[in-house]
């Protein structure tokens, strides 16, 4: 009878996986650093409005109180104006700079479309 060594391709993994109490100490608090900041960046705690506590200091807020129709009016109004700046700086450059220029110019005014489309939706449910 022969006996025959069997070739493993690949090698066998540092420790067993899921096995939590072979972790070391420092693997462990890795571990729970990753999860704290996963959990502050993917699972934010809400703010405390009652006390009206900012989480840094903010320079411009919008109001609470202001309708969906004036805030959209006046995302429309900037996009605009974002387009309209960046098609007068492209006149004043040339070559690669000039595409970039345009193409936030064109960005611009696609996303001015969608709030003017949301906008038009707006006053149509308002009729109904």
């Amino acid at each position: 009878m022969e006996i025959h060594d069997m070739f493993k391709a690949t090698p066998n993994p540092p420790g067993s996986p899921g096995n939590t109490s072979s972790k070391s100490s420092k693997s462990k608090k890795l571990d729970e650093a990753a999860e704290r900041v996963l959990d502050y960046y993917l699972n934010p705690k809400p703010a405390d409005q009652s006390s009206n506590k900012s989480q840094g200091p903010q320079l411009f807020m919008v109001a609470p109180d202001i309708d969906t129709e004036t805030l959209l009016a006046n995302a429309s109004e900037d996009l605009l104006s974002i387009s309209a700046i960046a098609a007068n700086l492209a006149d004043d450059v040339d070559g690669s700079r000039r595409s970039v220029i345009l193409a936030i110019s064109r960005m611009a005014d696609g996303v001015h479309l969608l709030v003017e489309r949301a906008m038009d939706r707006l006053e149509v449910q308002a009729t109904i």
